[in-house]
């Protein structure tokens, strides 16, 4: 079969698995539950085909033709694509797996996996996009589709505002992001993202119109709202009212990625002052959410926040790495090559594995727990769940960046590396940013698993079966070994390759010893500062302003909220009332009702029931129309 004919079946599958669930059995849990594990296995094992056994390919297939815009629906499949298309085919797999002994006893799960397929078919269809205008369809069904799973609780109320949160504030960027194509294509003439590669190496003075950064940055609001960042990242935590492997499918290796993907697909078009921006958006993201999940209770929410943080590093290693090779003399294109686009990618990828573990341990707790997510009760629960105390060890371990032995080390070692290279205040922030994910996560993991038990809930845990604890254990080996080129096969290894080699670079060695230090003082810090098994947070008694800050997550909601009451609603409330004084008032009803009230009087006044009259009128219409005719008038 021909390379596009397995793209297409990628598609196919998940969209066909969703189609059967929601036409024929959307009451029958079990055979949904059992057709969208097995399409997300058909999906790994096509997946698969595609990365290691075809060469990478471009295909495109005439769409619509709008004038001077010639769409296309196509497929770009090069070694971004099927490092991304790896891990969101694999870790998708597992958390449909792990999401049949979660969501086991839910009388709606035919509508939960109906929605992991919809998902799954949208996220693939922005990693296998060929040009911007299919990337921004699927990037809006991944909305659509996630919108369903945060709001799968849709009778809580809190659930039910979470996801219209997701998919509003989501639309803010993606108006951005939809600017900033129809700006593309107006200065580059073509929305084919290979089209666009070839112009820009052919015509460089392009990147330096004025209007080459405005383009950059209003791509790269689509990256802010779906990944996150700074303004836009109030959603995200919020998500964490979906069942917990949605939350595990959201943020760690698919939709929240999608934003890190979309630089590294445009990167090319980034101009020097937008790349420098992106960066610093990136590092403020990584400080400001590492600051808030310091004051969390919520399990989930400490990892939300965790996350937020860690797609700040991959947006700063985005920015960072760019700038690093243009300083050097490197091209736009070679730039993101061999840096931005290495760095971003690598630790996406490790990011993916220990992520989805965490997320997953979560889940096990949770369920375990009976749906308790506050860690203040809960403890003693590595004696009752031993083997999700183990792979939840092994996750945080990444996570933190454990020298040498896990694979979030070496990913996160590039980044400081390239933020050492390229500027040493972002160099000692990302340093900063590391303490912080190792002085919260070792908060968490000691007051939840150690200690006595704080709650009822947490007295009768017990550790889940085999369907939720081996893809726990897969994963595991991913977020030890991810880090290291040898552990990936020769077709993803390209860009894996390339974000290694960047440890080896200068200041490799300042990277080292600052990461050191700063994973031992945070791990030492939170030892020191929380008991195990903890009833409550110390932080809170000794510095009750800033933990009143930190846990109100800065007050951004506040603000957003006070802004929708006090500015938006009123705003709203005056043009209605415009609208129904000046345009359905005065003009609809005033000025053209007034003018059709005198033409009905007139038109009245004709008939006056009298016979002759009417043939006076009736010669008098022949005379007016023999007058046009004639061309008199």
């Amino acid at each position: 079969m021909s390379p596009q004919t397995y793209a297409y079946a990628l598609l196919l599958i998940p969209l066909a698995s969703a189609l059967l669930i929601a036409c024929f059995f959307r009451r029958n849990g079990a055979m949904a539950s059992g057709i969208s594990v097995g399409a997300a296995f058909l999906l790994m094992l096509t997946a698969g085909h595609l990365i290691f056994r075809i060469e990478n390919f471009a295909h495109d297939t005439h769409w619509i033709e709008l004038g001077p815009l010639s769409l296309n629906f196509g497929f770009l499949i090069d070694d971004v694509a099927k490092l991304m298309l790896f891990v969101v085919a694999f870790v998708g797999f597992l958390i449909h797996v792990f999401s049949l002994g979660y969501m086991k006893d839910d009388p709606n799960k035919a509508r939960f996996f109906g929605g992991l397929s919809i998902f799954m078919f949208s996220m693939l269809g922005i990693v296998v996009a060929s040009s911007l205008v299919t990337l921004f369809i699927f990037w809006e069904l991944v909305g659509f589709s996630s919108y369903m799973l945060i709001g799968y609780y849709f009778d809580k109320p809190s659930a039910s505002d979470a996801s219209k949160k997701a998919f509003i504030v989501n639309r803010v960027g993606d108006f951005g992001f939809l600017i900033g194509i129809v700006m593309t294509f107006w200065v580059y003439g073509t929305l084919d993202l290979l089209e666009l590669e070839r112009a820009v190496n052919e015509d460089p003075s392009k990147l330096s119109l004025p209007i080459a950064t405005s383009i950059g940055l209003l791509l790269f609001c689509g990256t802010v709202g779906k990944s996150g960042q700074l303004p836009l990242h109030v959603w995200l935590p919020d998500a964490m009212e979906g069942p917990t492997p949605v939350s595990a499918l959201i943020h760690a290796a698919t939709m929240v990625a999608a934003g890190v993907y979309l630089l590294c697909r445009t990167g090319f078009l980034m101009t020097v002052d937008a790349v420098e921006i992106i960066a610093w958006v990136g590092i403020a993201t990584a400080l400001f959410a590492g600051l808030t999940a310091v004051a969390q209770r919520d399990i989930k929410k400490i990892l939300a926040y965790s996350t937020v943080s860690q797609l700040g590093y991959m947006v700063a290693a985005f920015g960072l790495g760019t700038l690093v090779h243009l300083n050097h003399g490197a091209s736009s294109h070679e730039a993101v090559v061999t840096g931005g686009v290495a760095a971003a990618m690598f630790h996406l990828t490790t990011h993916a594995f220990f992520k989805a573990l965490l997320f997953l341990g979560s889940g096990s707790i949770i369920h375990a727990c009976h749906h308790e997510q506050d860690i203040f009760k809960m403890g003693g629960l590595m004696k009752k769940m031993p083997v999700t105390f183990i792979t939840f060890t092994i996750g945080l371990l990444a996570l933190i960046g454990t020298p040498i032995v896990t694979a979030g080390f070496h990913s996160k070692d590039a980044i400081l590396v390239l933020a050492y290279q390229q500027n040493s205040l972002a160099f000692y922030a990302l340093v900063a940013g590391a303490f912080l994910t190792a002085f919260y996560m070792i908060r968490l993991w000691k007051i939840a698993f150690f200690g006595d038990p704080n709650s009822e809930n947490a007295e009768h845990a017990h550790e889940n079966g085999l369907v939720m604890t081996v893809p726990l254990a897969l994963l595991s080996i991913g977020s030890l070994f991810g880090g290291f080129a040898w552990f990936y096969p020769e077709a993803l290894k390209p860009v894996i390759a390339a974000g290694v080699q960047l440890n080896q670079g200068e200041g490799h060695g300042a990277a080292v010893g600052f990461g050191v230090i700063a994973w031992a003082l945070g791990l030492v810090l939170a030892f020191v500062f929380y008991g195990a098994g903890a009833k409550e947070d110390r932080f809170q008694k000794i510095l009750p302003p800033i933990h009143r800050v930190l846990s109100a997550k800065f007050y951004f909601d506040h603000v957003y909220n006070w802004y929708v009451a006090n500015v938006q609603q009123r705003l709203a409330g005056f043009l209605q009332i415009s609208e129904q004084l000046l345009l359905s008032g005065v003009i609809i009803k005033g000025l053209f009702a007034g003018v059709s009230g005198l033409v009905g009087i007139g038109l009245r006044s004709l008939h006056v029931g009298n016979l002759h009259a009417y043939v006076y009128w009736f010669i008098g219409g022949l005379a007016l129309f023999w007058a046009i005719a004639s061309g008199v008038f």
